[in-house]
């Protein structure tokens, strides 16, 4: 029995030592901010990974917290490195919502005001920040797709937790329960650059502000040893702060520079990157960046390898995209003061019960931030069976008032600057005012009132009144007076006065259908001609209209991809008739559009239109008329090249163009556009319209995109007539 006792003492004594000798220490990783400079973590990570070095607990704040969060998700270092080498960093940074998801009143909103301000009690304001980070957010929260359920990080496949700071009270706020995207997300917002994130009822800003390396919640998870990568600039001096970005960073990181010594002594490996010559927004030497964090950590491999070859590695898994959809069963929307739950299921485009791409929820999000209604935009998934409750918090914008601004000079209009004020809940829930007004050699308005009620019918009134004055080839008679007077061109001024009633709703998600009442006052007048009534047209109309449109250009000007669809007809019902010649018509005219990039830098752009009128008498001052480029196209006026403004005209037309646009370096084009028309009296009634076009025009043009809108410069010459004009414009259109 003795002998059996020592026996066992000594196995058990054996066994607690192998145990001891076998036990795993628990490794902490704390990744530190930085913007840019933070790639450098994703180096670290895949040496770590070679190593066989297993991460217990992760901890970082801002870049560090959404890498670090990632890598917590279950992703392996090569997979978050090809994540960021395919981020638009261009859009993360300016908050991009495509084209595709704004409506039609919010893409002339975009495409026609260079500055826009809040008012507010008879002031004007500056934005809160550039950026609201939804592109952020809704990139992060289809990344996390597979944990999108787990609200408890420290259940992720690497327990996980993230700093940011109460901006309220400059106190450090631990986030390591709820919504892993937006707290991630709320770690991350850089001051003046983000928006601040708002989690539960606290108002959040990047936690950098107040600790930028959390090594001791890191320890308090349970880790033994600590990995601490440190990407922060120490203190600069005055030459170093050469620019507001800098001055800024190093304002932010004030407090954290002073505390890294301390933390430093307490940092089991501490790995520091050289990333000397590197800003928060060098994203586009990000490989570089990578690179740099990988080399700083074999610095260090002889004290990793510790941790790597010691004990034995657990295989890490590689995280599976997996399926990328969702099944909405439910969609739960916070109360709101000003908003109709039918407007906010209106813009996210689907309802409960439908099962959707992440595609589709990034496009409904988009749609709902181009509003403008709500400062803050967040959501998350509520596990429901197999399906998924979808949770929207939202927070209405308290500015309603906002004064925009834009300037614009073309060939037919002229100069001039253009003012707005928008007005929101001005009457009704979902509502808005816009009121335009150009001030320059033609005084111009445009009044739009509108009620917005997302999938069920919306309605507005609409306001406008154009003027301009131009020596033209065209006399509205089919050259009757020219012929008369023996005239090349007749002196004009053309003034349309217009007023809708109109109501229309999304078709089919993407199509804009609708209808609409109208009253014109239209007058044109002469001063050419001598001894004759120089009142040409002075009449009252009053016509109704049915229109479709389907616009999914990536941008309105130099368009690298898309398609355009308009189509609408109008009925002319009455007129006061001045001219005693009216009889009831109609005009039909469709519109189509295509755009495609080749090589990044190449775009194609095919592009055909036609019209014409149904009825025995039609009035002339409603033809189809031609000529110009750069101006916005009011009634039937339309740009062609080749010809001056307001040269051709007829009450039918078609008209085809082709353009090849390079984009020679970022946002400067070069382009060559070849036009064909034929446009006459009822041209359809044979067959000739398609066998030779009768007109047709070249141009070769220069294009900069500018926070004004385009700045073109066009040469354009015509073969039939051996004319040459060049044309220049500035700004968007109006």
């Amino acid at each position: 029995m003795k002998k059996f006792a020592l026996i066992l003492l000594i196995l058990f004594s054996v066994s607690a030592t192998y145990a001891q000798v076998q036990k795993k220490p628990k490794i902490g990783l704390v990744l530190s901010g930085g913007g840019a400079k933070g790639l450098a973590h994703i180096g670290v990570l895949k040496v770590l990974e070679e190593e066989g070095i297993e991460v217990s607990y992760i901890g970082g704040t801002s870049m560090g917290a959404i890498i670090g969060g990632l890598y917590a998700s279950g992703y392996k270092a090569y997979q978050i490195d090809s994540i960021f080498k395919t981020t638009d960093y261009d859009a993360l940074i300016q908050d991009y919502i495509p084209r595709s998801s704004k409506n039609f009143y919010e893409k002339r909103n975009d495409e026609l005001y260079a500055l826009s301000l809040p008012f507010n009690k008879m002031r004007i304001g500056i934005p809160r920040a550039l950026s609201k980070g939804l592109y952020n957010y809704n990139l992060i929260s289809k990344l996390t797709h597979n944990v999108r359920h787990v609200k408890d990080f420290n259940d992720l496949p690497i327990p996980f937790l993230c700093i940011a700071t109460d901006i309220e009270t400059g106190q450090q706020v631990l986030l390591n329960k709820g919504s892993l995207p937006q707290a991630i997300v709320a770690s991350a917002a850089f001051p003046s650059l983000y928006m601040p994130v708002e989690i539960d009822g606290k108002l959040l800003i990047d936690g950098g502000v107040v600790n930028n390396y959390p090594i001791q919640e890191v320890k308090n998870l349970g880790a033994d040893i600590i990995i601490g990568v440190d990407v922060q600039d120490g203190f600069k001096d005055r030459k170093g702060l050469s620019d507001a970005t800098k001055i800024l960073v190093q304002i932010t990181n004030m407090q954290m520079i002073q505390k890294m010594p301390r933390n430093i002594n307490a940092t089991d490996i501490y790995i520091k990157p050289d990333i000397e010559g590197f800003n928060v927004i060098s994203f586009d030497q990000g490989g570089e960046i990578i690179k740099r964090g990988e080399e700083a950590a074999r610095k260090v491999i002889e004290k990793l390898q510790k941790f790597g070859d010691k004990y034995k590695r657990n295989p890490l898994s590689t995280l599976s995209p997996g399926k990328d959809s969702l099944q909405i069963s439910e969609i739960r929307i916070t109360p709101l003061e000003n908003y109709t739950r039918s407007y906010v299921i209106g813009k996210l485009g689907f309802k409960a019960g439908t099962k959707i791409a992440y595609e589709d929820l990034d496009k409904g999000i988009n749609t709902l931030s181009a509003t403008q209604n709500f400062s803050s935009i967040s959501y998350s998934f509520i596990k429901s069976g197999e399906d998924d409750v979808l949770q929207m918090n939202l927070i209405e914008n308290p500015t309603k008032t906002y004064l925009k601004f834009g300037i614009h000079y073309d060939g037919l209009y002229k100069s001039a600057v253009l003012l707005n004020a928008t007005q929101k809940k001005l009457f009704f829930k979902n509502d808005v005012i816009s009121a335009d007004i150009g001030l320059g050699d033609n005084f111009r308005y445009y009044l739009d009132y509108y009620v917005d009620n997302g999938f069920y019918w919306s309605y507005g009134i609409k306001s406008r009144f154009n003027t301009f004055n131009r020596n033209v080839l065209t006399d509205f008679s089919d050259g009757d007076l020219l012929n008369l007077f023996g005239l090349n061109s007749i002196n004009i001024d053309y003034t349309d006065f217009s007023n809708q009633i109109y109501f229309q709703t999304i078709f089919a998600q993407k199509f804009l259908i609708g209808g609409s009442l109208e009253y014109k006052h239209l007058k044109i007048k002469t001063s050419t001609l001598q001894n004759t009534n120089p009142v040409l047209e002075n009449s009252d109309y009053v016509s109704a209209f049915a229109y479709l449109k389907y616009d999914s250009y990536d941008k309105k000007y130099f368009p690298k991809e898309g398609v355009l669809f308009c189509g609408d007809v109008q009925t002319l019902l009455y007129s006061s008739d001045y001219t005693n010649t009216f009889e009831r018509f109609s005009i039909i005219k469709g519109e189509l559009g295509y755009a495609k990039t080749f090589f990044n830098k190449l775009t194609v752009k095919l592009e055909s239109e036609a019209g014409f009128t149904i009825g025995e008498q039609t009035i002339k001052f409603f033809d189809f008329v031609l000529g110009g480029y750069g101006f916005n196209m009011i009634n039937n006026f339309k740009q062609f090249y080749g010809y001056d403004f307001v040269s051709l005209s007829g009450n039918s037309y078609i008209k085809g163009s082709g353009t090849l646009d390079y984009e020679i370096f970022r946002k400067n084009h070069i382009n060559f556009t070849a036009n064909y028309a034929n446009i006459g009296a009822k041209i359809f009634d044979s067959d000739q319209w398609y066998e030779r076009p009768n007109f047709s025009g070249y141009a070769f043009g220069y294009g900069l995109e500018t926070v004004v809108g385009p700045v073109e410069l066009k040469h354009s010459w015509s073969p039939e007539t051996g004319d040459h004009f060049t044309w220049f414009s500035i700004g968007f259109w109006f």
